[in-house]
């Protein structure tokens, strides 16, 4: 039998890229196969990819959607020479399928193996499709969601999950003194930084023993530090970091997470069986972070607050204490989030691609 050859194209962000390289992992230990991954030199996949083992090419290729006309039109007039750039690729790599995971590499990349009658699927990791996978939705042989209001996109779809790290399913329920974890993403969030510190005594006050962790980005570290130390609460309680690399184990300690809503954070928190306060990042494409918030409040797994609603005065303290001091709702909505999680998800998507390609 020919060697399995599958073609993963998109990226950007974290989101796309990390279950995309969870899925490449389960092809190469479930089925042998040899993959190529496909992005622009603009996303994460540049560091990524590479890094997992895995041959990258890039093409030239950039946004579509909520950008100026002027980016609109330039990335308009490249996309016919991506699309070709794409169809050499597959000419020359000869995938049995090809998986889009999001991102601008997506789109030509779909578009190229749909019209050489490659089979392909659409993996959708949010609530609300991106505008590639809306568009290809219909046309594609097969589809994997994360969310089951994503289905109604996509032709033979059908709810995977979003693959996560298995050590996040081992996680056992936070013990000891209450402990906060803020994590705004990579970057951290602007918003968190702002906020947290001037309400960091009160909160400190208000639960007692309570410690808070907050991830603020490299670029917001000093700043953030500085407004904490500012604001008088005890340092003994609270810690600034750039970044978390352990996420797994800082995940472990926490009893509530206040967090953005991107479909990977969403995953993990669900894997974890974390309880969550969610803050959709109200810019993100689509709505897609407060899609993502709303199945998980519908869920019970999480509490939400919209961007706007971090101005009214006292409403996110009295949410955060009204979680950290109520140990029987944390507990129930620790068991909700469980509900949501899908520890077989990179497994299943790289089973589905395996059967797509007659590899199975």
């Amino acid at each position: 039998m020919a060697k399995l050859r599958i073609l993963i194209a998109g990226g950007g962000t974290g989101g796309h890229i990390i279950p995309a390289l969870a899925a490449a992992r389960e092809l190469v230990a479930r089925h042998g196969a040899e993959v190529l991954f496909v992005g622009t030199a603009r996303g994460l996949e540049t560091r990524l990819v590479p890094a997992a083992g895995f041959p990258l090419q890039l093409i030239n290729v950039g946004p579509l959607n909520k950008v100026s006309l002027a980016t609109r039109l330039r990335t308009l007039s490249r996309l016919p020479l991506s699309i070709v750039a794409c169809r050499r690729m597959i000419r020359e790599f000869r995938p049995g399928a090809v998986l889009g995971v999001g991102g601008y590499a997506s789109g030509p990349a779909m578009a190229a193996a749909l019209g050489m009658g490659v089979p392909t699927m659409a993996f959708e990791p949010n609530a609300m499709p991106g505008l590639t996978n809306r568009l290809v939705g219909k046309w594609v042989r097969a589809a994997a969601v994360n969310f089951p209001a994503a289905l109604r996109w996509f032709r033979n779809g059908e709810v995977t999950g979003v693959p996560v790290r298995p050590e996040f399913f081992t996680l056992a329920p936070a013990t000891g003194a209450p402990h906060l974890l803020i994590f705004g993403g990579s970057q951290g969030a602007r918003i968190f930084n702002t906020h947290l510190p001037q309400l960091a005594p009160a909160l400190l006050c208000a639960v007692p023993g309570l410690t808070i962790l907050h991830q603020s980005g490299a670029r917001h570290a000093e700043v953030t530090q500085a407004a904490y130390a500012a604001s008088g609460a005890d340092p003994e309680r609270w810690q600034v970091r750039p970044f978390l690399d352990d996420m797994a184990a800082q995940f472990a300690r926490a009893h509530v997470v206040l967090a953005r809503s991107g479909a990977s954070t969403v995953a993990e928190l669900a894997a974890a069986g974390r309880p969550a306060l969610l803050v959709p990042f109200a810019a993100a494409a689509d709505g897609h972070q407060l899609r993502n918030a709303e199945a998980m409040v519908e869920a019970g797994a999480a509490a939400m607050l919209e961007e706007k609603e971090l101005e009214v005065s006292g409403k996110l303290l009295g949410a955060l204490i009204g979680l950290l001091t109520s140990p029987i709702r944390l507990a129930a909505m620790a068991t909700a989030a469980r509900t949501q999680a899908h520890p077989d998800a990179a497994a299943r998507i790289a089973d589905r691609l395996a059967e797509l390609a007659g590899g199975a």
